[in-house]
């Protein structure tokens, strides 16, 4: 049988700088194991798991004549999404399918998108653990989280554009400035800049009226906290995941089994490299 090619794309987790991001501040982000697969097949056409071809069409808009058929790599097999980045990985896995710079996908993802930092493409063309600012990256202390599923998805939009009408201006340039600091915090010191940056985000989240913290993740932060640990949801908020880091693998263990323990499940993760075309046999 001939082999078919497939991209797999990863996704991504971001660890500490969110909102600010979106002002040109610096942020920490890694990509996962948890992504999108294209595979390059016989035939003709895209196929998605719903239907949704916004974010692939125009990266195969001069593809080779082939069937692009997408799907989740290494799903999470939970009640609701857990968010990873999904349409940024498809938009990668695209554009490395299409024999086109995977770095296009900034623009095309933006576009589509319209607007967001661009946070969710870099992991997922770059790999690793990275820096991101203003659309431009370095690679970071690798640090991989205890990742912890609140049990219910969150959609970033709305909280988004919460957050850019903020006009308090002296507020928002402290929020900023803080957040830049305990982005450098993390590469000496995670478990507090970890702390401390959610407890920023909650600030943030209460002074502009958006929907941030939830009871589980109170939880799950308790949880982390009463172990030496600390955690902190991932992204957006309003649920679904956080992340945690602890001083020892044993606490993280008691940890995850306490979160299990009480209907938070933990997703295991691993950190990936960029996008990139494997050979499969069919």
């Amino acid at each position: 049988m001939p082999d078919w090619p497939e991209v797999l794309a990863p996704g991504k987790l971001v660890l500490l700088g969110e909102y600010a991001v979106l002002d040109g501040a610096p942020s920490l982000v890694i990509a996962i194991n948890r992504g999108v697969r294209c595979e390059i097949l016989p035939g003709e056409g895209i196929e998605t798991p719903d239907g949704d071809t916004r974010f692939v069409a125009p990266a195969l808009a001069t593809a080779p004549k082939a069937r692009y058929r997408f799907s989740n790599w290494n799903p999470v097999d939970l009640p609701g999404k857990p968010g990873f980045g999904g349409s940024a990985a498809a938009c990668v896995a695209a554009c490395v399918a299409a024999g086109r710079p995977a770095t296009d996908a900034f623009s095309i993802h933006h576009q589509v998108q319209g607007g967001g930092s661009g946070i969710d493409v870099a992991a997922s063309v770059h790999g690793g653990t990275l820096r991101f600012q203003s659309g431009n990256v370095s690679p970071a202390r690798a640090l991989l989280p205890s990742v912890i599923y609140s049990g219910q998805s969150a959609k970033t939009g709305p909280r988004v554009r919460q957050y850019r009408a903020w006009s308090d201006e002296t507020a928002r340039a402290a929020f900023i400035e803080r957040s830049a600091e305990l982005v450098d915090l993390a590469d000496s010191d995670p478990i507090t800049a970890l702390r401390e940056n959610g407890r920023l985000l909650e600030e943030m989240a209460a002074a502009v009226g958006l929907a941030y913290m939830t009871g589980s993740l109170s939880q799950i932060i308790a949880l982390a906290e009463a172990r030496g640990g600390t955690a902190k949801a991932s992204g957006a908020g309003g649920g679904d995941c956080a992340v945690a880091v602890f001083p020892d693998e044993e606490r993280r263990t008691d940890f995850e089994r306490a979160c299990d323990g009480a209907g938070f499940p933990p997703i295991p993760v691993a950190m990936a490299d960029g996008a990139c075309i494997a050979e499969r046999s069919r």
